[in-house]
């Protein structure tokens, strides 16, 4: 089983059942839609095609928040160094005179000499002066202005709100969707995850938080303790603070996440020269196996599948550079310092994992918690998240050598008696042998009540034999009949 999980982004070029299905066989285990794009119907019925296409595959819905971009536009200007293009907040313009920006205020924000960027930082201008909502600026090198692309203001302070209208229509959105996962724009602080969680008005869908500016840095910490997960968008992050400090920060991130057992995902340009061509860049290649290495959960592919040429070979090539990178991590897990008992059972399941013969791991889980624990891990076997809640079971696709698995079992919070019941489940489904040798781990969440908390070993040929599982049917349907237990 492939331990990093991809998110491939669905747009015009892919949003075909058959591509889908092309997507998943090439390694695709974690579909995105991009909010800021296409209407809600177009998402709806996406949403409803891979439902049907891919009923296992989790969803996860990037929602705008207080990310500015320009509008739909009619015409998109092309420009050159020394040119002055008009920005405006009124959005009745269509791009041919003035290009109209979503955020209604930004003429308010900015004086002149303050810089903008455009399209993920590629486009740079100075402000020359503000007339009314009209925002004068001077282009500093040759471009096109696009539609829908992101405009960035570095180091200026802008009043936007922490919850936009927008983002409560998009959240409503999303939960009447049940999609697994919304991704949050300009995550700055652990109040803004929790104002978006209260109008999710429950545990789905999870959140994923986005660092993308000096703020969400600094605020990392707080951050993690409240979201489900982060994706570092380094496009915005590079604009937003310096472009040559981006590894780094990718690596502050990705440590800060291992000791909160949170996953991250890792985007923005990994493979981007694909758009275009069928073969990476050696750097991309670099970057990828450097994030893998870091110990990300999983890389995004964005315009590589939504728009580009080559959209399953694309994934093709990810897969293969993440497994290649996977073969040298190390997973051993320990992370020192702490004392609280869930990340202590976290080591000794490093530990043991790394001692014993065993060849599966199972963390048996209602909420994920102890998935999202075993997984920051690394470890080399994989691990079966098995969770009585069929959303919870699709969402633990997105953490590192994780699969999640449905199974209509009662979890009691105060016995033990579901372990063996799950672990015949997963025999009677193919997903365990009689030679398998698994670990068993349930966590109980800090603040959920659950005290119950252990580390099982079983050979599933001993348990089988000890509680009289029927194994004839599996023996029956094997073309190479399993070892019956001795």
């Amino acid at each position: 089983m492939s331990k990093i999980q991809i998110v491939a982004t669905i747009g015009p070029v892919s949003a075909s059942a058959q591509m889908l299905r092309e997507l998943e066989d090439a390694g695709m285990t974690v579909a995105r839609l991009n909010g800021s794009h296409n209407e809600l119907g177009w998402h709806a019925e996406t949403i409803a095609l891979i439902r049907e296409v891919l009923p296992n595959t989790p969803i996860l819905l990037d929602i705008p928040g207080r990310k500015i971009r320009t509008t739909q536009l009619m015409a998109e200007p092309r420009f050159k160094a020394g040119d002055t293009i008009v920005l405006t907040t009124d959005i009745s313009y269509a791009g041919g005179e003035k290009v109209p920006v979503n955020y209604p205020s930004l003429h308010e924000d900015l004086a002149p000499g303050n810089i903008i960027l455009a399209d993920d930082g590629t486009l740079r201008f100075t402000v020359i002066e503000v007339v009314g909502r009209d925002i004068y600026v001077e282009a500093n090198c040759d471009g096109r202005l696009r539609s829908r692309k992101g405009i960035n203001v570095p180091f200026v302070r802008l009043r936007t709100p922490m919850i936009t209208q927008r983002d409560r229509d998009m959240m409503a959105f999303a939960v009447e969707q049940e999609v697994d996962f919304v991704g949050i724009s300009f995550v700055e602080s652990a109040a803004h995850v929790e104002r978006i969680r209260e109008l999710a008005g429950g545990n789905w869908p999870r959140i994923v938080a986005k660092v993308e500016n000096q703020i969400g840095l600094d605020n990392v910490e707080d951050i993690l303790k409240a979201t489900d997960a982060v994706m570092i968008d380094r496009g915005d992050l590079s604009v937003e603070t310096n472009v040559e400090n981006v590894a780094l920060y990718q690596k502050r991130v990705l440590s800060a996440a291992k000791a909160h057992s949170k996953p991250v995902i890792v985007a923005t340009e990994m493979l981007h020269s694909m758009i275009e061509s069928p073969m990476p860049t050696k750097a991309e290649v670099s970057d990828i196996t450097n994030a893998v290495l870091d110990g990300c959960a999983a890389t995004m592919l964005s315009g590589e599948t939504a728009f580009g040429a080559f959209p399953v070979e694309s994934v093709r090539t990810m897969r293969r550079i993440v497994d290649a990178a996977m073969h040298h991590v190390v997973g051993s897990g320990a992370v020192n310092g702490h004392l609280e008992t869930p990340q202590a059972m976290g080591d000794a399941i490093g530990l043991i994992c790394n001692e014993l013969a065993i060849t599966k791991v199972v963390a048996i889980t209602i909420s994920g918690f102890a998935a999202r624990l075993v997984s920051s891990r690394s470890l080399r076997q994989p691990v079966l998240a098995v969770s009585n809640d069929r959303m919870a079971a699709r969402s633990f696709n997105l953490l590192q050598g994780v699969r999640g698995i449905h199974l209509d079992i009662e979890f009691p919070r105060t016995s033990t008696d579901h372990i063996a019941e799950c672990l015949e489940a997963l025999f009677l489904q193919g997903e365990l042998t009689l030679e398998d040798v698994v670990l068993v781990t349930t966590v109980g969440y800090p603040r959920s009540g659950n005290r119950m908390n252990l580390i099982q070993t079983h050979r599933i040929g001993d348990l089988a034999e000890a509680l009289h599982w029927d194994i004839s049917p599996i023996m029956q349907e094997n073309d190479h009949p399993q070892k019956r237990p001795a």
